[in-house]
């Protein structure tokens, strides 16, 4: 899987830009070979994040050099204020069912990764199941890896109030030692992007 994130200030009202991710999906979607699903929102504070999710990265490479794609990009560009960011990621992480079109809000994460091999090494062994019992409203999280050594993870849950109640919770002592350790393999203060209304779409 090949993953871009695309994340910038909105100049606009939130609604053009989702009139105009609509109209990607009813114009251009149907011949965006490879094109996987798309988790996008914008925070309470106007900032903008879309996760795009292609099949691989030749895939991703064709449709953004077909003409309309450039069209609708430079139409849409100018919804936002300032410099708009990619980032490219060939190296993507599931985890549980991944992400679902039927969440009811989506929290990003972002941050550094101080050992990758080592933390990738750990979630392989991670007990799911144990995270599923403790936390019914996670549905699951896409993890993509920056080139620079960045992060940014979409963690699906059934809803807010849900996910709310569950960060609430006090998880076992046991469960809480692992967490101590995962954090371990990352450097520096993570940001939260909230995305109360979570625009989901696949094909």
């Amino acid at each position: 899987m090949f993953v871009q994130i695309i994340q910038g200030g909105l100049a606009a009202d939130r609604a053009e830009l989702k009139e105009a991710l609509d109209r990607w999906e009813r114009e251009l979607e149907s011949s965006a070979e490879g094109w996987l699903g798309t988790t996008a929102g914008v925070t309470d504070d106007g900032t903008f994040i879309g996760i795009v999710r292609f099949a691989s990265v030749e895939a991703a490479r064709r449709n953004s050099e077909r003409p309309e794609q450039h069209r609708w990009w430079t139409e849409t560009s100018k919804l936002f204020r300032g410099e708009v960011t990619f980032h490219d990621c060939t190296d993507v992480d599931l985890m549980m069912d991944g992400g679902s079109d039927d969440a009811g809000f989506v929290q990003v994460i972002q941050g550094r990764i101080r050992d990758l091999e080592g933390l990738r090494a750990y979630l392989r062994d991670m007990d799911e199941q144990a995270l599923r019992g403790f936390r019914p409203d996670i549905i699951g999280s896409i993890t993509a890896y920056h080139a620079d050594g960045g992060f940014t993870e979409a963690a699906y849950f059934t809803s807010e109030a849900e996910a709310r109640e569950g960060e609430r919770s006090q998880p076992p002592q046991e469960m809480r030692d692992e967490m101590d350790k995962m954090m371990a393999f990352y450097e520096g203060e993570w940001t939260y992007l909230d995305l109360r209304e979570p625009w989901l779409s696949s094909p």
